[in-house]
Order: C-alpha cells, then sequence, then structure tokens
C-alpha cells in the first residue's frame, strides 16, 4: 500500500490521505473546490466548484502516475440535486472516458462546498 501526498491538491484536513494506492488501484479520498494554492473555496457556483473538484482528482492521479482517463468508477456527491445538470456540463469534459459512477444528493459537504468527488483508478 502506498500512501499518495500532493501539494497540487488540496491537503486533507482530517485523518486521512488525498488517496491510496493498492496493487494497480488508486483509492482517491473525496476532493471538494479548494484551491490548493489559497487553502479556500473559492468558486460560489456549482460550475466553478466542479471545476477546482475536477482539478484536485486530476492533480491527486498525476501524483500517484496516472490521469483521468484511467478513473474506473466515481462517487459524486452534491449538496442540491437540482445543481444535476450544471455539474453534468463540466464532469463530462473532465471524464471524458465515461467511467462508471454514482451521483447523490447529500445533506451537507465539509466547508460548505457545493461538490465533492472521488475515484476509483487504474495506475
Amino acid at each position: 500500500m502506498t500512501k499518495i501526498e500532493t501539494k497540487d491538491a488540496p491537503a486533507a484536513i482530517g485523518p486521512y490521505s488525498q488517496a491510496m494506492v493498492v496493487g494497480n488501484i488508486i483509492y482517491s479520498s473525496g476532493q471538494i473546490p479548494i484551491n490548493p494554492a489559497s487553502g479556500n473555496i473559492e468558486a460560489m457556483d456549482i460550475e466553478g466548484q466542479t471545476h477546482q473538484a475536477c482539478s484536485n482528482i486530476k492533480a491527486v492521479l498525476e501524483a500517484a502516475g496516472s490521469d483521468l482517463t484511467k478513473v474506473i468508477k466515481t462517487t459524486c456527491f452534491l449538496q442540491h440535486i437540482s445543481d444535476f445538470a450544471a455539474f453534468n456540463s463540466v464532469y463530462e469534459k473532465y471524464f471524458t472516458s465515461k467511467p462508471a459512477r454514482s451521483c447523490v444528493e447529500v445533506g451537507a459537504l465539509p466547508k460548505g462546498a457545493l461538490v465533492e468527488i472521488e475515484v476509483i483508478a487504474e495506475k
């Protein structure tokens, strides 16, 4: 098992790793839309927050020796399911290989985020 840590994605805000690699599979922790340079959520709309969350996932995958085209499955958490269409319009630009996906509305996300994304990917 290998722990993944990169400064190009937000540091963990709790007792967990950005991702773990087991064999040839990468399991990411959920990425919320924190800009790693500032440590803050800067975008206030679902589109901007989705771009940032996807950029964070991309950085974690690259640190693990992979990329977005090797994502097997995503799990997406939305603060408001009414944001689904706007979320999808950004998401599809990053996950062009169309991995398996679950997308659900949740009661709340850390730091008031509108979106959180986690992935399972091949190395």
